[in-house]
């Protein structure tokens, strides 16, 4: 049994990091925490001292110089939101614009994801030390298995693995259509969710939605936490709290897209949307990851301007909250001309661990990422998501989230070819009722939600 992510044994250092990054005052747990997490790297859990410890932590008061508001909570989200950075709704564009540019927002999720696939978990060093021993740094195209025995021991690459199911890790040698992952999924069982409710769907029927269209085992970290829950009879928004130390992880911002599709020009409603849905598992910047990027990608939809579209994120979500600032310095490291995008992942990497899960899978580290790449990469696809891809972390989201706001600004006809050309408009799905769907005819359906109760 796939018991990963489940126990409080296993999470109870990752809720320990969170409780920090929530400005408990935790320190004194310091050592219980170390030895709970000792025995279960031997194989032994502790689970009545874990939870007995669990309830500890979340019960330690806020340290005194803890300076941000950070409240789960949609009503307070947009009292404590920076109205200077809040965008007003806009027209939405005609129907065969708005085709082009979800369609290209699409294509780029599904082809982003599929580029930081087959590195993702790998650390930086590895990553971009096989692109430039493959003469591909800055990259310029997918990756390749077949680069010699001598780099393919170097950098242990094998060509078997398992992805979702699939007996090959997905290299672009392997692929024949867009391979299923989460990336892709939660947009897809989105996308169905809102086709049955409408827009005015509850964050209990999402949860719903999960139970009878997502299998289990193919959620990840919050949402495998979440789902159990549901199971359990705990219903949002307790789903995302209860012994849920994966709360800010970046497992929500990966959901956000469909909400910024079906909400072109209206940051607001997207964001809003997104609240519903990051709410089931998410708290604090968790939640607001997804209702960063949902506003992002609908305001992308009418904005040219890469900055103003970060604004009309930034509008939505509590202006002290640490999301906020963290991407606020990536605005200001980009306004100063003398950094590189080097530059920048190395202070990203400096401020967070990559080979500590918490930082690695956090919300804030990737999303600093993200910015880097959409802000360098200047509406430059290839550039974009390749910044993302050689920064490290979650490589395969962040390069998909990226790929997604550039392709809604651009649209599908100025996509480059050599990337969207191998996912032969198909994409591979887990959620139950769709398989082997075409992604132009996803597109289509996304557009006409779009227009619907507009």
């Amino acid at each position: 049994m796939n018991s990963q992510w489940l126990t409080c044994s296993e999470s109870i250092e990752t809720e320990y990091l969170q409780c920090m990054d929530e400005g408990r005052d935790v320190r004194k747990y310091e050592d219980d925490v170390k030895t709970i997490t000792s025995m279960f790297h031997k194989g032994h859990t502790m689970e009545p001292e874990a939870h007995a410890l669990w309830t500890k932590l979340q019960n330690a008061p806020i340290r005194p110089d803890y300076k941000y508001t950070e409240p789960s909570d949609l009503t307070e989200i947009r009292a404590c939101r920076c109205m200077s950075k809040h965008k007003d709704k806009d027209m939405i564009p005609d129907k065969p614009d708005l085709y082009r540019f979800v369609y290209g927002a699409w294509l780029g999720r599904c082809s982003g994801c599929l580029f930081g696939q087959p590195v993702e978990g790998w650390y930086r060093d590895r990553i971009v030390g096989m692109m430039k021993d493959t003469d591909n740094y800055p990259p310029k195209r997918y990756f390749s298995s077949k680069i010699g025995t001598v780099l393919r021991e170097k950098y242990r690459v094998k060509d078997e693995g398992h992805v979702y199911g699939s007996n090959t890790i997905n290299w672009i040698n392997n692929v024949k259509y867009g391979p299923e992952d989460d990336d892709t999924n939660y947009t897809i069982l989105n996308l169905k969710t809102v086709e049955e409710h409408g827009k005015g769907f509850t964050s209990d029927e999402m949860a719903e939605s999960w139970l009878m269209n997502l299998q289990f085992l193919h959620a990840c970290t919050a949402e495998r936490i979440a789902y159990r829950n549901f199971t359990n009879l705990i219903l949002p928004p307790y789903s995302a709290v209860y012994e849920n130390a994966y709360r800010e992880w970046i497992g929500a911002q990966i959901r956000a897209d469909l909400f910024g599709y079906i909400s072109p020009g209206d940051p607001e409603a997207a964001a809003a949307l997104a609240w519903k849905d990051a709410s089931i598992s998410h708290t604090r910047n968790g939640i607001y990851g997804e209702m960063l990027f949902a506003a992002m990608i609908a305001r992308a939809a009418v904005s040219k301007d890469i900055l103003d579209v970060i604004d009309a994120g930034l509008g939505e979500i509590p202006e002290h909250s640490r999301l906020f600032e963290a991407v606020e310095i990536v605005v200001s490291w980009y306004k100063d001309e003398k950094l590189t995008y080097e530059n920048c992942l190395e202070r990203i990497h400096t401020r967070y661990n990559e080979k500590i899960s918490h930082d690695w899978c956090h919300t804030i580290s990737n999303a600093m990422i993200c910015m880097v790449g959409l802000l360098w990469g200047n509406m430059d696809f290839e550039k974009t998501i390749g910044i993302c891809v050689s920064a490290g972390f979650d490589t395969d989201c962040n390069a998909a989230t990226t790929g997604s706001v550039v392709g809604m600004m651009l649209g599908s006809d100025s996509l480059p070819a050599m990337w969207i050309t191998p996912l032969h408009d198909t994409i591979k799905s887990g959620i139950d009722g769709f398989g082997m769907m075409s992604i132009s005819g996803l597109a289509e359906r996304m557009v006409k939600l779009a227009y619907e109760n507009n």
